[in-house]
């Protein structure tokens, strides 16, 4: 399977955004309304939502409704408030060497992805990771050197709550490092269960698992796939194999030390990399993050494209996404 990516650096908001949103809203609109318009919050609840809980976030979100036409379904969809339910698969780690990388496979459909590399700097901090929703985030970085990712925490519970994208876009603008996220992903609502870890430049990273229906637990894990402390949605997790991955990468972590080339091929490779693409669950990207250095790679089994968040490269690449695993040392493309 091919995909264009693209790269794209948004220093100010304007133009380029504004394309970027005109040419994916027709399918996130038609997803927005899966469910029909009654199951979504009507504008005036979206704002007030981001004006109680990230109200540093509002002057930007203004700005992004202009730049989307002022409609009334695009600005209740970028308040990323109350979305409608959605999965994915996923697994993150924190390697450990004299230089921790934040390792992660991101296993969603490829029919419902942005494909999209965004370099920003919105609020006089760049922000550099893999776009969801076009200003939302699934994983990323910013110029303070902390590192985040995200993966689905393997509930049904659906409440009042943001998409995780755009926590993690609010992580990234406000906060320098683990300890200051950490509050953050504690105080602010999730509309589902997410495990999202956090990495600084000091070395100091946390796992907080989020939940729409109770307090968020703020973890020293260092790996995190699709279950929170225990299984609770087993078709899910027997479907994801989300304890054979756990258990695969804390062996990794615990038993041995390898090389951190080493650690990170094993995401190239089942069981955490999946072809389960017909389920929606098919691995679309490994990212490889490198906080102290602010170098990002994203890896397939054929190719690694980098990027540097201080010297960014725009461009577009096709990419070859394989439906069966290619065990082959990656080359640089």
């Amino acid at each position: 399977m091919d995909y264009l990516w693209r790269a794209v650096d948004i220093e100010e908001l304007g133009p380029v955004w504004a394309a970027l949103f005109h040419e994916y809203w027709p399918d996130y609109h038609r997803w927005w309304l899966r469910e029909g318009e009654g199951p979504r919050p009507p504008y005036w609840e979206s704002r007030k939502a981001l004006e109680a809980h990230m109200p540093e976030l509002v002057g930007l979100y203004d700005q992004l409704c202009e730049l989307a036409g002022g409609g009334d379904h695009a600005a209740r969809f970028l308040s990323f408030w109350r979305p409608p339910p959605y999965l994915s698969g996923c697994s993150q780690a924190i390697w450990p060497g004299r230089e921790p990388v934040m390792v992660r496979n991101y296993d969603y459909s490829p029919a419902a992805f942005d494909r999209l590399i965004m370099r920003t700097n919105w609020r006089g901090r760049r922000v550099l990771g893999t776009s969801d929703g076009l200003w939302g985030l699934v994983d990323g970085m910013n110029d303070a050197g902390l590192a985040v990712s995200l993966t689905f925490g393997g509930r049904q519970v659906v409440g009042e709550g943001f998409g995780v994208p755009l926590i993690l876009r609010y992580v990234l603008e406000t906060c320098t490092t683990a300890e200051e996220a950490g509050k953050a992903l504690a105080r602010i609502p999730t509309h589902m269960s997410y495990n999202v870890t956090v990495l600084d430049a000091k070395r100091h990273f946390l796992t907080a698992l989020m939940a729409p229906d109770r307090p968020a637990q703020i973890t020293h894990a260092a790996v995190a796939t699709n279950h929170q402390k225990s299984v609770e949605w087993t078709d899910h997790a027997r479907m994801t194999a989300t304890v054979e991955r756990e258990r695969f990468l804390l062996q990794r972590l615990t038993l041995h030390v390898e090389p951190e080339e080493k650690f990170i091929g094993a995401f190239l490779r089942p069981p955490l990399y999946s072809t389960a693409f017909s389920r929606g669950f098919g691995t679309l990207y490994t990212a490889v993050y490198r906080p102290r250095l602010r170098h990002m790679d994203l890896r397939w089994p054929r190719g690694i494209w980098t990027f540097s968040l201080d010297d960014f490269v725009a461009g577009e690449k096709v990419i070859h996404t394989p439906d069966r695993v290619m065990v082959k040392t990656p080359s640089r493309t």
